[in-house]
């Protein structure tokens, strides 16, 4: 591969081009964010969502303003644009900056649902720190994507200061 063909395929991060050792993050940040934020437009999403959303004090008044699938549909398209801010990402260091911040504040609400969902921790097992498969287990994974989408942050906020 010439100079030309790496400069045109370098992402943000400018490691290695696009072999970057935070590309993989990147990548599959994106098919999470292309497929959960598709997802949201059908009815089976939009309710799975819901009780999520109607517990959670950040996130509650979307419901009453716009309705289950009107949420759904609004997460998805915010869901969608974060896709899309950290596909551009890889060739615009300031839009990976932006993805990933979007990305980040996703999986920061999300944690918050560990406080806000009833049924997290499993009173079987001895309540907390024990959590259920659902929802606990299922909101846990988003402690790892939070941790990937600061580790594109920072990787990109060091690629736009060169």
């Amino acid at each position: 591969m010439n100079n030309t063909q790496q400069a045109r395929f370098a992402v943000a991060e400018h490691n290695s081009g696009s072999l970057s050792i935070v590309a993989p993050l990147r990548w599959s940040l994106v098919v999470i964010f292309l497929w959960f934020g598709g997802m949201k437009f059908s009815n089976y999403e939009a309710n799975a969502i819901a009780p999520f959303v109607a517990n959670s004090p950040i996130m509650g008044w979307m419901q009453t303003l716009f309705g289950i699938q009107g949420t759904s549909d609004v997460i998805g398209v915010l869901e969608l644009s974060t896709a899309v801010a950290l596909i551009a990402g890889a060739f615009v260091p300031v839009l990976s900056a932006v993805g990933a911040a979007m990305s980040i504040a996703t999986y920061v609400i999300t944690l918050t649902f560990f406080a806000s969902t009833p049924g997290v921790f499993e009173a079987t097992a001895g309540g907390f720190p024990a959590i259920s498969a659902l929802p606990g287990q299922f909101l846990l994974k988003d402690l790892v994507l939070l941790a990937a989408s600061i580790t594109l942050l920072l990787a990109s906020r060091t690629a736009s200061s060169k």
